[in-house]
């Protein structure tokens, strides 16, 4: 059972190195300009150099030269107290607490400089080790130092991630702690069986060690993500929404072409893969546009158009939640064709008891998100053969 759980760590020490410094890569343009992220990026950056440096291929080449295995060693293990140090000072930021952030940097500055003393006081040696027998190596003491600064960060950590990310209403943020919160805890976990080796010789726990590691590294990687994911969600519901009501909006736009802020581009694809305002717009223009030209073409409206509309999609067995949207489509079929026949106006108060009903559903108390999302049902229903049989 112990060599498979072995196997199975070393098995996902590469995955997990390798997803760590993605995750690194992709967050990093975000992360150095938010002070908020910079210290969970650079906890999450440090904890991916020190891992890399732990990869077999490393230790076997670093093994072969024992000056090469002592700085690569001292190295990870600096790279590491370093990285618990950033961990600290996320967990500081996060909670603004500015005691806790001098905290962590001077426990951190302490760390470091204790390990440095106690490994150039320890006799010659070559790799930093715990061995299953014997001594470690360089000594006890240097090992007492690089466990409790990482005991300390992670105990620190976890909590303070669990405590807020029940507090937070963020849905992002909650699950970006959660996932950095068990990720430490699992790292708390190593060491803490490394803390039991040290002071009374247990190494039952030892063959989990490395896949204690790995998953740590994994979930930190997803936590660092979450924000990513989040907006990739986004960005694909907005290209969704907004391919959807393209046809609507360009239909419209033909008709009233003076509500379009740019003028549109050749085609649907075109549109999405090269869009004339910032993407993170595309959606908030297409809504805007859509519902000004609406109103406008409101003044093109007949009398009795509405009502007829409304008993058509009646009579055309409509779901009752689509309803006002498929009268909505067919009144602004009429509507546009009046428009592009050149017929007048009506203007004036007249215009606005045209469509008062649809208006009213598409904008009362309503965000953007639940008037696009009425948007669509109007744009599906527009180009229904419902709304093309309609001809009042």
């Amino acid at each position: 059972m112990g060599a498979d759980l072995t196997a199975i760590g070393d098995w996902l020490a590469v995955p997990s190195v390798v997803c760590l410094w993605i995750a690194v890569l992709l967050r990093a343009p975000g992360a150095l300009r938010s002070p908020q992220q910079r210290g969970l990026w650079f906890a999450v950056a440090t904890a991916a150099a020190a891992m890399t440096l732990n990869l077999p291929a490393v230790v076997t080449y670093a093994m072969r030269d024992p000056h090469y295995s002592h700085t690569v060693g001292l190295v990870r293990n600096l790279i590491g107290v370093l990285s618990a140090g950033a961990v600290l000072y996320f967990v500081a930021a996060a909670t603004r607490g500015r005691r806790l952030q001098l905290a962590s940097w001077t426990a951190t500055v302490a760390w470091l400089t204790a390990l440095l003393a106690l490994d150039a006081a320890a006799p010659g040696h070559g790799t930093h080790t715990m061995p299953p027998v014997g001594d470690p190596v360089p000594s006890l003491a240097y090992w007492l130092v690089l466990i409790s600064a990482h005991v300390i960060a992670n105990t620190v950590c976890v909590a303070l991630c669990w405590r807020y990310s029940r507090r937070t209403e963020s849905r992002g943020l909650a699950a970006g702690l959660r996932l950095f919160g068990l990720g430490t805890a699992l790292a708390g976990l190593f060491w803490f069986a490394y803390l039991l080796k040290a002071l009374f010789g247990s190494t039952w726990a030892m063959p989990a060690l490395p896949l204690l590691m790995n998953l740590h590294g994994l979930l930190r990687a997803a936590a660092i993500l979450v924000p990513t994911l989040f907006t990739l969600r986004r960005t694909t519901a907005d290209i969704a929404t907004a391919w959807r009501l393209w046809p609507l909006w360009r239909d419209l736009v033909q008709a009233v072409p003076h509500v379009a802020l740019n003028k549109p581009r050749a085609g649907r694809v075109v549109e999405l893969l090269w869009p004339p305002v910032p993407r993170n717009l595309l959606v908030y223009r297409k809504v805007i546009e859509t519902r000004d030209a609406i109103l406008i073409l409101g003044e093109y409206v007949a009398p009795g158009v509405p009502e007829l509309a409304r008993g058509h999609v009646t009579g055309q067995g409509v779901p009752e939640q689509r309803r006002t949207a498929a009268a909505l489509a067919c009144v602004l079929k009429e509507a546009r064709q009046a428009k592009l026949a050149g017929l007048p106006g009506q203007g004036g108060e007249a215009a606005v008891l045209t469509l008062p009903a649809a208006i009213e559903t598409s904008a009362e108390g309503s965000d953007l998100e639940d008037e696009a999302r009425f948007l669509v049902d109007v744009a599906q229903a527009y180009a229904s053969p419902t709304t093309t049989a309609f001809t009042p």
